[in-house]
């Protein structure tokens, strides 16, 4: 809650607009995070699922881990491929509508899965799903943007992208325990169980969407019209749209590029864990599955407290940018230090815990900074066009690392690697946004 004290030149009235403020944006919180959280939560699960999946899947369909790195890739090329149009989308039919066909689409080929049976059909299926799931994050990201200020973004964002981090609480252990007590059952696998139980639900969430939320501020019967008025008033203090640039301005912009090679180098590093944390946990001696996915789960339990703590500091401080400068450098650390304890449970799941805390809450700091960096009217533009190609890091690193164990037996110089670009990206941020003033310390 915001002082009176720190207002003396105000009047009450202006001083009860301040406190309105904050009630009305937990308000708000409490109508759009929910349903966006487990949408969110559901696409990380369908992505991820298969990572632990294909501890069974290789052996029943006879893949390599070169061919499980190139599936997990594909999803990765699609998803880069498909990103600035889904998000164009957005112009046609309006931001839920358009969540929710990609998540009816999502949740239907997650479950198709289960009938793969060669390489060339889980390419196929894994291509479809980046397909469906591309957009859905900067969609989410420019939709808060019409709801929330800068200055009041950071936490809803946090608690949005912890469902990145509650997906592998739930995913690992869930999809353990699928993969080992449905197998055999009606016939079937456990993994060719897991992907109906776990992509239907997204069906039904998708078509929820445009029933539960609002396109805007002004379409919420929810809000008073003095509310309304203070939330535009907000949002126009605090967006310096008509004296930023246009999307094709931004093109031009070096910034731009500059964040795209951040979000590439955090795609690269964030892959290893999203598609080889199982197989790390199992190459340290764990064999059985359901416990292969009890462990997996520890490194995204503290980094939920992570990403939640540290997104409310950043938000009480404004120190944005020395925040992701610190994640980076300490979870690059962490990963690199990993192939150094190959024989230590403890200290690597102590290592993978860091690098993931530092992974995931990298991803609502760096959201809510992009609109700063790259100010104006094409900033949903702009926030597409970095995920779009900084995405590819996630192609790069699962096939890299897939054909580097298939031909070496060791994942060690991959994992070196990409945890060093996470630490360089850092470095590069740090240079590129030296001058942007909308992520200092400043006091509202």
């Amino acid at each position: 809650m915001i002082s009176l004290a720190k207002y003396p030149e105000e009047s009450a009235a202006s001083a009860a607009q301040f406190l309105d403020a904050d009630k009305t944006y937990k308000r708000i919180t409490r109508r759009l995070i929910p349903l966006l959280f487990i949408l969110y939560l559901m696409s990380n699960i369908d992505r991820v699922n298969v990572s632990i999946a294909q501890l069974q899947m290789k052996s029943d369909l006879g893949f390599t881990d070169a061919v499980y790195g190139l599936g997990a890739s594909l999803f990765f090329v699609s998803y880069a491929l498909f990103e600035l149009p889904n998000t164009y989308m957005v112009t046609r039919l309006g931001a839920l509508k358009t969540i929710m066909l990609l998540t009816v689409g999502w949740g239907c080929v997650s479950s198709l899965t289960m009938f793969v049976r060669t390489p060339i059909s889980f390419y196929t299926l894994r291509f479809l799903l980046g397909v469906f799931e591309a957009g859905f994050t900067p969609i989410v990201v420019y939709y808060l943007s019409r709801w929330y200020p800068l200055e009041r973004r950071s936490k809803p964002l946090a608690l949005f992208s912890s469902g990145i981090v509650i997906s592998g609480i739930l995913a690992y252990p869930l999809s353990g325990v699928i993969l080992k007590f449905m197998h055999d059952v009606g016939g079937l696998s456990g993994w060719q169980w897991m992907f109906p139980l776990e992509g239907l639900p997204c069906v039904v969430l998708g078509l929820l969407v445009p029933v539960l939320l609002d396109e805007s501020p002004q379409t919420a019967n929810w809000l008073s019209p003095n509310e309304k008025t203070m939330i535009a008033s907000m949002l126009e203090a605090g967006a310096p749209a008509k004296e930023g640039q246009t999307f094709a301005q931004t093109l031009r912009n070096p910034r731009l590029y500059a964040l795209m090679a951040v979000y590439f180098f955090f795609a690269s590093a964030i892959a290893v864990l999203h598609f080889w944390l199982p197989t790390i946990i199992r190459s340290l001696g764990v064999t059985d599955i359901a416990l292969i996915g009890l462990y997996s789960a520890i490194p995204s339990v503290v980094s939920l407290v992570a990403m939640i703590t540290i997104g409310a500091h950043a938000d009480r401080t404004r120190r944005l940018r020395e925040n992701i400068v610190t994640l980076t450098l300490v979870g690059g650390a962490a990963l690199c230090l990993l192939p150094l304890v190959p024989n230590s449970l403890v200290l690597s799941l102590v290592l993978l815990s860091v690098a993931g805390a530092a992974l995931f809450t990298f991803i609502p700091l760096f959201w809510a900074s992009v609109p700063a960096c790259l100010p104006g009217p094409g900033v949903a533009n702009a926030i597409a066009a970095v995920a779009t190609i900084g995405l590819l890091g996630g192609v790069v690193s699962p096939a890299s690392i897939g054909w580097l164990k298939t031909h070496t037996g060791s994942m060690s110089v991959g994992i070196y690697i990409f945890g060093a670009l996470f630490a360089a990206g850092g470095l590069l941020y740090a240079r590129t946004t030296r001058n942007v003033a909308n992520l200092r310390k400043r006091e509202i």
